[in-house]
Formats: C-alpha cells, sequence, structure tokens
C-alpha cells in the first residue's frame, strides 16, 4: 500500500509537467495581446522578450508557493493520505479543466481553478472526517482556512472591477493628453508619458523579484546595513521620483537624440514585466500542489509513521524551493509559449473583444448586453449636459481617429489598437499584478488583463453603437466562464477526491488513464479541427476596383457557393432517403457556416464601395447583385436542410419511395447544373455561361412535373398531411434555388460581355446572345 504514494508523487510530477503546457496555452494571453495587438514589434522579438520574463519570473516565485500548502485549509487537520488525496484530486481537475477551456478557445483564470478546487478537494475529504468522526456540518471551519480563503476569493473577485475601472480611467486620461496623434506631440509629452510608465513597470519589476529571492533578505552597507527588501519597501516615494526623473530624462534624450519610438519601449518593457509577473504570479497554480506533494512525501518517509497517522503539520512550516526546479518550470512555459497552437485561439478571442475597427463578431448579443449599452448611452447624454461644450469639443477632438490610407486589401494587417492603448494595458495590469504578488495574494492575472483591456477598449471608444452589443456580450460570456471555471472546480474536486477516497489503489490509476484518455482526445479532436479550418474551401472579400477585377475575383466564390450548395443539397436528400440524423444535422451546421460567410462579405460591401476608383462605380452595383443572389442561394439551401432535420428529427412518416425517387432525379439534375457552373467559374470560362442558360427550361421543366405529381397523388393516394407539406417545401425551395443561381448566372454573362472589349467578343458569345430573346420569353 505504501508504494502507491510513490508512485502517485510519480503521477503528480507528470500532472505538473502536463498543466504547465495546458496552462500556459490559456495564460499566454494575459502578456502578449497587447504586444501582438498594437503590430508595435515583430513576432519573433515579443517571443523573445516574453520568453526572458517567464524565465525570469519563474525563478523568483518561491514564496508564492506557499499558498497551495497552507493558503486554503488548514494541513494540520489532515492526515498524509487524505493530503495525498487532495493534491491528486486537484491536479487531475486542473489539467481536464483547462485543457477544456483551451479547446473552446476563451480565457479563464488558473488562479480561480486551482484556488476552488483545493477548496473543493478539501470540503469533501473533510466532511468524509466529520461523519467518520460524527461530527456536525459546522466543524468543516476548522479544517478549511476560511480567513484566508475568503480573503483570496473577494481579492480575486474585487480585482475585476478595480482592473476595469483602474484601466479606463488610465486610458481615457492618456488619450486626452497624447490623442491618437501622438507621434505629432512635442518630445517632452512623450517622456513624460514615458517616464511615468517605465517608473511603474520596472519598480515593480524589482519590488517583485527581489522580494521572492535570497538576496532581499541580505544586509548592504551601502544601504546602512538594513535589507534590499526593507529599503523598497520604507523608501517608496524617494525611488518613484528619483525613477521618474531618471526615466523621463532617458526617455526624452531617447525620443530627441536617438529618434526612438518611446511607446515601442515601453511596449517590450512591459510585455516582460507582464510575463515575469504571470510566472511569478502563476507557477504556484501548476507546480505548487506537486511541490507541497513533494515536500509532505519526504517528511512521511522520513518519519516511519502509517500514512493514516501521520498528521501534516509539516506544510505549515515555510519550506524554501529548489531554484533549479523552478527554473526547469520556467524552460517548460517557455517551449510551450513557442510551440502551443491553442494558445493562439485564446489570443484571438481578446484581441477581437478589443478590436479598435471592424470585426467579424464572434458573440451573439443578449437581453444583458443591450441593457448595460443603453445604459451606457443614457449615461453618456447625462454628462453631455453636465460638462461645458467648449471642453466636450475639446476632449472630443483628442479622441477623433485619424484616417489611415490603406487600401482595403491591407485592412486584416492594420493592428487591433495603437501603441498608446497597448502601453497603457501593459503599464495597468502589470502593477495591478505586481502589487498582488508582493503582498502574496494569489491575483488572478487572467481577470486582471482581460479586464483591463476591456476598460481600455471602453475609455478608447472602440465599443462604437456599430460593435457596442456584441463586444458587451462577449465580455458577460467570458465572465460566465469564469464563475462556471469556479463551481466546476470545486464540484469536479470535490467528486474525483470522494472517488478517490473509496478505494485509492482502485480509482488512482483508473482516474488518470480516464484524465490522460480525455487529454489525448481533445488534442486530436483540436488538431483535426485546425487541419480540417485550413483545408476548407472559404468565401474571399473583393478587393479589385474595376468590374472585370470583380468579375474574375468573385468567380472563385461563386464556384465555392456552387460546390458547397451542391454537396448540402445532395446530403438534404440523401439523409431524408436513408433517415440519417446524424447526416442532416452535419448538413445543417455547414449551410449555417456558408450563410454567415455569404452574411460576413455583405457586411464588407461599405469598406468594397469606399475602395472604388469613381471610373468603376458599375462595379458596385454588379458585386452587390451578386451578393444578392449569393444569399438567395443559401437561405434556399437553409431552408431546406432545416425541414429536412426538423422531419426526421420529429420522427414523422417517412417520404414514399416514388417520392425520394423523384427528389433524387431532380438532385442528379442540379448536381450536373452546378458541376458545369463550377467548372465554368473555376476555369474562368465565362464564354460556358451561356450554354449552362439554355439549361434552365429543362430543369424548370422537370420540377414542375414534380410539383404536377405530387397535386395529383395527394388526391388520390397521399394520407400524411407532413409528407406533403415536406414534399411541396422541397420542391418550391428548389425552384427558387433554380432561380436565384440563373439570375446570377444571367448577372455575370451580362457584365462579362459588357465589360470585354469588341474585338475580344468570341464567335461563342455572338451565339450565346442571339440565345437571349427566347431565355426572355420563357
Amino acid at each position: 500500500m505504501d508504494n502507491i504514494y510513490l508512485y502517485m508523487i510519480i503521477a503528480l510530477a507528470i500532472l505538473a509537467i502536463a498543466d504547465l503546457v495546458v496552462g500556459v496555452s490559456n495564460d499566454a494571453v494575459n502578456f502578449l495581446n497587447s504586444a501582438i495587438g498594437s503590430k508595435a514589434i515583430s513576432f519573433k522579438t515579443i517571443m523573445i522578450v516574453a520568453s526572458l520574463g517567464v524565465a525570469v519570473g519563474a525563478v523568483f516565485s518561491s514564496g508564492m508557493m506557499e499558498v497551495a500548502r497552507k493558503g486554503i485549509f488548514n494541513p494540520g487537520e489532515f492526515m498524509f493520505n487524505e493530503i495525498m488525496i487532495i493534491f491528486m484530486a486537484v491536479m487531475i481537475t486542473d489539467i481536464l479543466l483547462l485543457d477544456f477551456f483551451n479547446t473552446m478557445g476563451m480565457p479563464t483564470s488558473t488562479t480561480v481553478s486551482i484556488v476552488f478546487e483545493l477548496l473543493g478537494a478539501a470540503v469533501a475529504i473533510a466532511l468524509i472526517k466529520i461523519g467518520h468522526n460524527n461530527g456536525s456540518f459546522s466543524d468543516v471551519i476548522n479544517y478549511i482556512n476560511t480567513d484566508k480563503a475568503s480573503m483570496i476569493i473577494f481579492g480575486i473577485l474585487l480585482s475585476v472591477v478595480v482592473a476595469f475601472s483602474i484601466g479606463a480611467m488610465v486610458q481615457w486620461l492618456s488619450r486626452v493628453l497624447l490623442s491618437y496623434n501622438f507621434e505629432k506631440k512635442a518630445n517632452w509629452v512623450g517622456a513624460l508619458f514615458g517616464g511615468f510608465a517605465l517608473t511603474a513597470i520596472t519598480y515593480f519589476i524589482f519590488m517583485k523579484g527581489l522580494k521572492g529571492t535570497s538576496y532581499a533578505k541580505e544586509s548592504f552597507d551601502i544601504l546602512g546595513g538594513g535589507t534590499m527588501k526593507d529599503f523598497l519597501e520604507t523608501q517608496v516615494i524617494s525611488i518613484v521620483l528619483v525613477s521618474s526623473i531618471f526615466w523621463s530624462l532617458l526617455s526624452y534624450t531617447l525620443i530627441s537624440f536617438a529618434k526612438t519610438n518611446i511607446y515601442k519601449l515601453i511596449i517590450i518593457v512591459g510585455t516582460f514585466a507582464l510575463a515575469l509577473a504571470f510566472a511569478g504570479n502563476d507557477l504556484v497554480n501548476f507546480i505548487g500542489v506537486p511541490i507541497a506533494a513533494f515536500n509532505a512525501f519526504e517528511q512521511w518517509s522520513d518519519s516511519g509513521i502509517l500514512a493514516t497517522e501521520f498528521p501534516m503539520d509539516v506544510l505549515a512550516k515555510k519550506v524554501p524551493t529548489n531554484n533549479w526546479l523552478l527554473f526547469g518550470a520556467g524552460m517548460i512555459m517557455v517551449l510551450t509559449l513557442w510551440f502551443s497552437t491553442k494558445a493562439k485561439g485564446v489570443v484571438k478571442t481578446s484581441l477581437d473583444l478589443s478590436r479598435q475597427g471592424a470585426t467579424k463578431e464572434r458573440f451573439q448579443p443578449n437581453w444583458l448586453s443591450r441593457g448595460f449599452v443603453r445604459f451606457a448611452m443614457a449615461s453618456s447624454k447625462m454628462t453631455s449636459y453636465i460638462l461645458p461644450q467648449s471642453l466636450q469639443a475639446k476632449i472630443e477632438k483628442q479622441f477623433e481617429v485619424p484616417v489611415i490610407a490603406l487600401s482595403r486589401d491591407k485592412t486584416h494587417e492594420l493592428p487591433a489598437f495603437d501603441m498608446v492603448r497597448a502601453a497603457v494595458n501593459l503599464m495597468v495590469a502589470a502593477v495591478l499584478i505586481s502589487i498582488a504578488t508582493s503582498y502574496k495574494l494569489p491575483l488572478s492575472t487572467t481577470y486582471v488583463t482581460f479586464m483591463v483591456a476591456m476598460g481600455t477598449s471602453l475609455a478608447d471608444r472602440a465599443w462604437g453603437a456599430e460593435s457596442a452589443v456584441y463586444r458587451v456580450a462577449g465580455v458577460l460570456n467570458v465572465i460566465g466562464g469564469w464563475f462556471f471555471t469556479a463551481f466546476s472546480a470545486f464540484t469536479a474536486a470535490a467528486l474525483v477526491a470522494y472517488l478517490l477516497n473509496l478505494n485509492l489503489p482502485v480509482m488512482f490509476p483508473i482516474l488518470l488513464v480516464v484524465a490522460f484518455g480525455l487529454i489525448l482526445r481533445n488534442y486530436i479532436a483540436h488538431s483535426k479541427k485546425s487541419k480540417e479550418v485550413k483545408a476548407e474551401d472559404s468565401l474571399t472579400r473583393a478587393e479589385s476596383s474595376s468590374v472585370q477585377g470583380v468579375i474574375h475575383e468573385s468567380a472563385g466564390n461563386i464556384a465555392n457557393v456552387v460546390k458547397r450548395g451542391n454537396r448540402i443539397y445532395t446530403n438534404a436528400i440523401k439523409g431524408l432517403a436513408t433517415q440519417d440524423l446524424t447526416l442532416l444535422k452535419k448538413n445543417k451546421k455547414q449551410i449555417i457556416k456558408l450563410s454567415d460567410e455569404v452574411d460576413d462579405l455583405r457586411d464588407n460591401i461599405f469598406y468594397f464601395i469606399k475602395n472604388l476608383d469613381e471610373s468603376s462605380i458599375g462595379a458596385s452595383n454588379f458585386y452587390i447583385n451578386i451578393l444578392g443572389y449569393l444569399q438567395d442561394m443559401t437561405q434556399s439551401l437553409e431552408y431546406i436542410s432545416k425541414v429536412s432535420h426538423k422531419h426526421v428529427n420529429n420522427n414523422h412518416k417517412k417520404l414514399k419511395f416514388s417520392q425520394i425517387k423523384e427528389l433524387k432525379q431532380v438532385d442528379d439534375k442540379l448536381e450536373l447544373l452546378f458541376n458545369d457552373t463550377k467548372s465554368a467559374f473555376d476555369t474562368r470560362s465565362f464564354e460556358k455561361i451561356g450554354m449552362i442558360l439554355n439549361e434552365k427550361t429543362e430543369v424548370y421543366n422537370l420540377v414542375k412535373e414534380k410539383i404536377q405529381k405530387q397535386v395529383e397523388r395527394t388526391r388520390t393516394e397521399e394520407s400524411s398531411p407532413k409528407n406533403t407539406t415536406l414534399y411541396f417545401s422541397l420542391l418550391l425551395e428548389t425552384k427558387d434555388l433554380l432561380n436565384a443561381t440563373m439570375n446570377l448566372l444571367e448577372e455575370y454573362h451580362n457584365s462579362h460581355d459588357s465589360s470585354v472589349e469588341p474585338a475580344t467578343i468570341t464567335v461563342v458569345d455572338e451565339i450565346i446572345e442571339s440565345t437571349e430573346p427566347s431565355e426572355q420569353e420563357e
């Protein structure tokens, strides 16, 4: 039995490495998004700076390890075997929870997860002990460090409000001082901002870093025999004053003589500081529990006492952590930073919510987000009555966003926000996190950095009338996810601890296999999804400013829609024929994705028209018409997919064999038409469009014939109203789909003919034109 604890220590070491990997994937957003969003420095430089910060911060983090040992529960109340169960439950739960959030691409708090996991597992084991001893529920407070746990939880929740408020306030003041034309301001303005920002960042780097090392406690003659730690704590005002003067003068020198962009320097130093603060504060979340377990195991092994009788008072004492162990953990974090693909998904969520310009909104508005926006608009109107008009005009001028003279094909390369906002994000977040770390409070770095970014976005007017409800909904979704983290961490850790306590030798290997199995499954699913996204066709925005250019650029989109539409229509008929609910459900998702892509193109019309030359206004009419027809096609396909899925999902009567056979005939004819269309657009053989248009009558007549047959069947033999409704709906929507397709082809045919020079008109084009009167008659 005693050997099992050795196996648990080995398992905890493996889980610590895995937890470092999934934890950094989630927390990379905390210190990367400001530098990446502003595009002030290259991605490679950002990664090198962040890697250095993480490595240094990891070595300086030993003081935080006490939180896992005695921060949440009273270790003296538990025996060694119970402590091992608590720690194992925490690590298994943590790795599964973080991996789930990473796969979803949602930032969550590793600090909140570890705190509530320790709380849940400790409460579960405490209740089991109380039950065995016939105690009362109120005895649980003897086992839990309620004061410390309450302070930690309150600190985490308060950090959300504080981070948002301070971020918004500092950003508003910075923008009023600097405006968007900050690079054209007098050198002294940039020097003052640089001096203040760099003072704040560097002071807390030294404050936080030195307090975690043995050097801070050594006496220095230059400090009058006092320690560096005492000097930093007692001489705060003097240090800040001298630092401000030093950094301001250095900033002025760099701006005036070296022509250095001081904001880039702030972003580099800020990224380093935030990475350092992250590693120092969050390393406890990943390896604090395994290190505490190892310390407990060492003490128990030396004691010779039974595991069920050895109390864990030893964990209440301060135990220094091996610096090489911390350095090794830092290296794993750095490697994860460079190679994790999931980290990029989490960064994207945060960047999209704080982006200054328009972006594809990921979250849908809800009643709560609409209510917040209405309240904010009403509050804004109230302040406009209070402030003098002259002051309002001056403030408005500072918030005027300059027009960036870039062609629209470069919009995806534009930074999400400017360097002033990036500098404020880093400065405020680094200061708040470092203050909390210096007081040994496990502040949530995710909550702080995310809410600072949201606060600065609000103050910077990034959430305008066009995007506010979506962005607020996104923030509420993320915050809702944080509460879900706390609840699920507590519940899951308590359940795992209970299962381990039932039969440790049996449940320990089973739960370990389940945990690694789930992680492996998530990894395979994520890799597969990433490959599908890369391989899958997606629609592209038109970027040309001439009719001829738009014709050729849109051809790819049309071929894409026709190919995917053909597959969706065929799968709908096939799913109905075989009653395959899984196929119909998948089909429904595919058409929703296609519809969203077409809607995204339509949302881009404003920017497309803005980009046109005066001589090419005709291109806008053509492009708008094409998008209208594409939308008509996707609406018809969406309806066909929806009614097919609904019919099978509700277990209605299966379509008759004759009906399935007729639908298959229509599908075969449509497939031929769509394949010809796709081929014409893929090869840019627009002269073939006329020949495809000639097939219109034949396909229309086939659909009309099937409608007529169903009318006759309904009068004589049909007994199912649902079947009749479905069949007519499918055929009528197929007719609409054909109409939209033919209208699109005619638009292309006419526009292509009128955009080419008369000398280049081919014989085929002339033949096509001669067929048009008969088509119009039809």
